[in-house]
């Protein structure tokens, strides 16, 4: 009897798990990346928002007073709620100022449902006296 040059079954069914996990690993990353690459034009306007709210206050010629406030900035179509919040340092000539960024929402549900909303950004910084 001669042997016949091959693969077995068992060696072509492993052979297919082994591709079958890569690319089910590939598909994984590749959601990630499209995600990421949907809410890369939200972040860049969040972003424009809270430089907008740092120059507003740096151009006041007033010191922020301590406290949270929030506000809406709307940016190429989008709507954005601006949390501000600022606290008070060391240095009593300087001031900590933190702005969280989440996407507006259109509920009715008031203040319960922009805490459950996602924070886009996330930005901190320090004005002087």
């Amino acid at each position: 009897m001669t042997r016949q040059a091959g693969f077995s079954l068992i060696e072509v069914l492993v052979a297919i798990g082994i591709v079958a996990m890569a690319m089910m690993a590939g598909m994984a990353v590749s959601m990630t990346l499209t995600r990421f690459a949907e809410l890369q034009p939200e972040l860049v306007l969040a972003q424009l928002c809270a430089q907008n709210e740092f120059a507003r206050l740096r151009l006041q010629h007033q010191f922020p007073a301590i406290g949270d406030t929030t506000t809406t900035c709307t940016q190429g179509g989008r709507e954005f709620s601006v949390r501000l919040s600022v606290t008070a340092t060391e240095n009593l000539d300087f001031r900590q100022v933190r702005t969280q960024i989440q996407q507006a929402g259109a509920s009715s549900l008031g203040a319960a449902a922009s805490d459950t909303q996602q924070v886009l950004l996330s930005v901190s910084t320090v004005i002087g006296r």
